[in-house]
């Protein structure tokens, strides 16, 4: 038997290829850009197949809205995967809030094999020392903080805007101090509306961390932006936890860590999931690999080497670091909430338009301009009436 996984990752594979010797796992997955955090590349192959009736078995795809967009699940292309999800206990084990990201009408549509989380603050060590700094626990912190760093000629922030998206996950941030989590939520389920005052008042505090960033900002790629911090060319820098694993294959060690201002108890989640697509060829081996994906002891082997966390809450820390370990007691008693940027928020076309604002905005710094943009583009996707 044979199963066709589109944009899997290759701890998974591998780990399929033990539990189930008698399986064939074709790697069929496509790079995309470094610097793009979308995967335009396969994306864009994953519909047409979609929509050409020849679906892999699975896919990798980001949990939420990315998933549950017009293509897949709204598009009746997708299994509901609810019997799995009480056949293997993982209605026990995944967070209930994780569970309603991942679902449509009460039912789940994937798999999580991890967490990532945006939100995270990280910061070179050394250089706030030099200045007696602590790491800034809110946006006014880092401001203060940045002004002393300005007066050694010093930018805070990294910034990486070669492309859309980066500073877009550094502005939700802003935005989920000002907002609180759970009218940051409201953005994507008609709660709340996206010309509240929190939301220019979260561009005008963005606008003002920008002035405090690597003033190349806009020829930094995504890919390139660790070695500011690497080499001491900025003190902090606003990124997924996929950071530390790339830092250490660096060789660079004087790094912290903490949540990202304004956001102490707040874990905003982005996770790799895996879905069933309706009328594959090797169901059964789909399924299983699903089995796989979600089991304990897969996402014990897969995630260790990434970087990112379980989704299961019964995890061993004991094969993690420092950085997983303090990741993995947030995930447990944080509140969780989605990412615009990383597709768990909103499907692919707002997402676009986000980014695509926002990127505009770091080089025109117009607020009014921006924040009736972005009410266009949830009124377009259906998030505001």
């Amino acid at each position: 038997m044979r199963v066709l996984l589109l944009g899997g990752t290759a701890e998974a594979r591998a780990l399929a290829r033990i539990l189930y010797p008698n399986v064939e796992v074709i790697n069929a997955a496509i790079s995309s850009s470094a610097s793009s955090s979308s995967g335009g590349d396969m994306k864009a192959v994953l519909q047409t197949r979609m929509m050409g009736g020849d679906p892999p078995e699975s896919f990798q795809i980001h949990l939420g809205g990315e998933l549950l967009d017009g293509s897949y699940v709204s598009a009746d292309k997708m299994e509901p995967l609810d019997f799995l999800y009480k056949q293997e206990g993982w209605d026990k084990v995944f967070p209930k809030s994780l569970i309603d990201i991942a679902s449509k009408d009460g039912k789940p549509y994937s798999v999580p094999v991890n967490i990532h989380r945006a939100n995270v603050l990280w910061y070179n060590t050394k250089m706030l020392k030099d200045i007696g700094a602590e790491p800034p626990k809110t946006w006014d912190e880092f401001l203060t903080v940045a002004e002393k760093l300005k007066a050694k000629g010093i930018p805070a922030i990294a910034i990486a805007e070669s492309g859309a998206g980066f500073a877009a996950q550094v502005f939700e941030t802003v935005l989920i101090e000002n907002m609180g989590p759970e009218k940051f939520q409201g953005l994507f389920n008609g709660k709340t509306s996206w010309d509240d005052p929190a939301f220019k008042k979260s561009l005008e505090t963005f606008k003002k961390v920008l002035s405090y960033a690597n003033p190349d900002y806009l020829s930094v790629s995504w890919g390139d932006v660790n070695d500011l911090i690497i080499n001491g060319k900025v003190a902090m820098m606003m990124q997924g936890d996929w950071t530390p694993g790339v830092l250490w294959s660096k060789g660079f060690k004087d790094f912290g860590w903490r949540a990202a201002p304004g956001n102490d108890g707040i874990v905003q989640m982005l996770s790799d999931s895996f879905g069933l697509p309706k009328n594959v060829k090797n169901r059964e081996a789909a399924v299983n690999f699903l089995r796989m994906v979600g089991s304990k002891d897969g996402q014990d082997a897969f995630n260790p080497p990434k970087g990112s966390i379980p989704a299961r809450t019964d995890a061993d820390p004991s094969k993690y670091s420092e950085y997983q370990k303090w990741a993995m007691d947030e995930w447990k008693k944080d509140k969780i909430i989605p990412s615009i940027v990383h597709g768990s928020a909103a499907g692919l076309a707002f997402m676009t338009d986000y980014m695509n604002a926002i990127n505009v905005f770091t080089t025109k710094k117009d607020t009014d301009q921006t924040a009736a943009a972005l009410l266009k583009a949830a009124k377009d996707a259906g998030l505001q009436k």
